[in-house]
């Protein structure tokens, strides 16, 4: 009895034992199929030898049937799955391994790549080896100049370390070669069919006339390919023409395209097929593992027809799930359409999701690192939000980032009764967590700016009767009611007040007579003071930031949206550099850009 058949046989006297006696021929096969991935591809033997097993297991009365799965070690408990965290090993490792990252050059890179170029670099460096840089270039009109040096960036920035690159518009004398060998060992045809008239053919099983033509006539129409129009010949190569799935059935592996390439220019005009040129250099590179999406599952099996004929050896192929991003556009021609429309400012548009967008708005390479590998390698589809990015990120710049104060939406603030000689300096730690990179120097006067919405919201009522303030009501500071009194205002129906205590500085209390009205010059009529900290606790004072009205430096965010918020900061952010990135109080975290004319201009990360 082979393994096979021995484990299929104690899976069907389990499942027989459980259920009166009746083993489920579908209930066998899933357990083999969920407990034995070694088995998955041969899924037609194992549905065959289950049928000839379960048919045996059945014929059996129960007593027989318990005591032969006792002589086999009793039942096969269904295992409990536990979730491995961190990323998979490969299987079949024999080594140091060789992995290649493949990405064609019609763009950047974004964050749909970066999961392919990090994994494959994660293994590199877990088992020894080299990672391979492999620029698909083949399809002329869908070359980008400018994406050659903008995926060495991109890869550069993710910290994925390139050990060769190879560009296939280099190589095509090198496919040329391995094409000719296919026709030379009858395993290619020249086919000048109609295109639509091949799918007829293919489409039922058929062959059509050019497959039977002779090596010699195939060589013959090979070398005057060159002269054939596009879409006038192809090169295929033989599989099963009776082959279950109609695209493996004699595809195609070269082509005729009339189209400058924008590297070469118009010196070839046949070019391989992604299926033929990735097979051999593949093979010529000594990949020993290919990571790719689930997407491509045919197109291993394509493959592997070639491996076939040239005797090589075929590498593993790890297929993983597609990896969805919300609200986010990740399609190129897409990006390229928005970005020539005018819709996006350029590739790293905070719209988008290319890895150069990505990392503009400051999001860390650390975190895009640790969320592939926190996706892995698994089948199932991944959906990945900008909530998990922003989870990873803020972990690290907690500590990275300095803090700075910034008022966006400002409204200017006076004290009335502040001292001409109450001037001071303000020092608040860069980060509170670490005093020993020092601090920062604000200057205070009397005279600053608030966030409009923190001087406007959020007022109490002090009860007014006769236009009188009334002493009756518990719930208000005594303290808040000698301040109103100071202000010697006869009042209406009633008075708003609003206890602020500004970040290290001193507390006031913002009286406003109408609390609907924010249209009028100063809505408020009086801003008292009390530098006491305990006091702020006392009248449940709000702790909110403030800028200087007379030391400040006007910027601008750009938000994820790619809406510009501009602002007031503190002075002490002109020492920042481009690439710093600062936590802004209350506000969140934003990455310097530029500094043009004394304006700081930065982009939004995220709270």
């Amino acid at each position: 009895m082979s393994d096979l058949e021995d484990l299929l046989y104690k899976y069907a006297l389990t499942n027989a034992v459980k259920h009166k006696g009746k083993a489920q021929m579908g209930a066998v096969i899933g357990s083999i199929m969920s407990s034995h991935a070694e088995f998955r591809s041969q899924a037609k033997e194992v549905s065959k030898l289950a049928g000839q097993v379960v048919g045996k297991v059945n014929s059996m009365d129960p007593e027989t049937q318990a005591s032969e799965l006792e002589k086999r070690g009793g039942l096969i408990e269904k295992e409990k799955k536990v979730e491995q965290k961190g990323l998979s090993d490969l299987p079949d490792v024999k080594g140091e391994v060789v992995l290649r990252f493949a990405p064609n050059p019609s763009g950047p890179l974004h964050i749909g790549h970066a999961r392919a170029a990090v994994l494959n670099n994660e293994y590199v460096k877990r088992y020894g080896g080299k990672l391979v840089l492999r620029i698909e270039d083949t399809d002329p009109r869908r070359v980008d100049p400018d994406a050659y040096d903008m995926i060495d960036e991109d890869l550069q920035w993710m910290g994925v370390k390139i050990d060769e690159k190879i560009i296939q518009s280099d190589r095509l004398p090198i496919y040329y070669e391995y094409a000719e060998k296919l026709i030379d060992m009858g395993a290619a045809y020249m086919c000048d069919c109609e295109a639509g008239e091949f799918k007829k053919l293919k489409d039922q099983s058929l062959p059509c006339p050019c497959r039977d033509l002779g090596v010699e006539e195939n060589l013959k129409r090979w070398k005057n390919m060159e002269n054939r129009g596009e879409g006038e010949a192809v090169l295929r190569v033989k599989t099963d023409i009776e082959h279950k799935n109609p695209a493996i059935r004699d595809y195609a592996i070269m082509r005729v395209v009339d189209a400058e390439h924008p590297r070469i220019g118009m010196k070839y005009k046949i070019y391989p097929m992604m299926n033929f040129s990735v097979a051999v250099d593949d093979h010529l590179c000594g990949i020993t593992h290919v990571l790719r999406g689930k997407d491509h599952l045919a197109n291993s099996e394509k493959q592997k027809y070639l491996y076939d004929y040239f005797g090589w050896d075929v590498p593993v192929f790890i297929h993983y799930g597609r990896l969805k991003m919300e609200d986010i556009a990740l399609s190129t021609s897409k990006a390229r359409e928005g970005i020539e429309e005018g819709i996006y400012s350029g590739w790293d548009d905070p719209r988008l999701g290319t890895i150069r967008a990505i990392a503009k708005r400051g999001i860390m390479k650390e975190s895009i690192q640790e969320l592939m590998n926190e996706i892995g390698v698994k089948m199932a589809d991944s959906v990945v939000s900008w909530k998990k990015i922003y989870g990873l990120n803020r972990a690290i710049l907690e500590e990275a980032a300095n803090r700075y104060f910034f008022i966006w939406n400002p409204e200017e603030v006076i004290i009335d009764d502040f001292p001409q000689e109450g001037n001071e300096i303000i020092k608040r730690p860069l980060h509170p967590d670490f005093l020993d990179r020092g601090y920062r120097e604000i200057p205070f006067n009397g005279q600053f700016y608030l966030v409009k919405e923190d001087l406007y919201e959020g007022y109490k009522e002090i009860p007014v009767i006769d236009g009188i303030i009334s002493e009756e009501s518990t719930e208000i500071n005594s303290d808040i009611i000698n301040y109103a009194k100071e202000l010697e205002y006869e009042f209406a129906d009633k008075l708003l007040y609003k206890a602020i205590r500004l970040m290290d500085a001193l507390n006031i209390i913002v009286f406003r007579l109408d609390y609907e009205s924010q249209d009028t010059e100063k809505d408020y009529i009086g801003v008292v003071y009390n530098s006491s900290f305990e006091d702020a606790k006392k009248v449940g004072a709000q702790f909110i930031h403030w800028v200087p009205a007379e030391d400040n430096l006007e910027i601008e965010i750009v938000m994820p949206d790619a809406s510009v918020t501009t602002g007031l900061a503190e002075s002490s952010c002109k020492d920042l550099k481009v690439n710093d990135i600062v936590q802004f109080e209350r506000f969140g975290f934003a990455r310097l850009d530029e500094i043009a004319d004394g304006k700081l201009r930065f982009y939004f990360a995220h709270k």
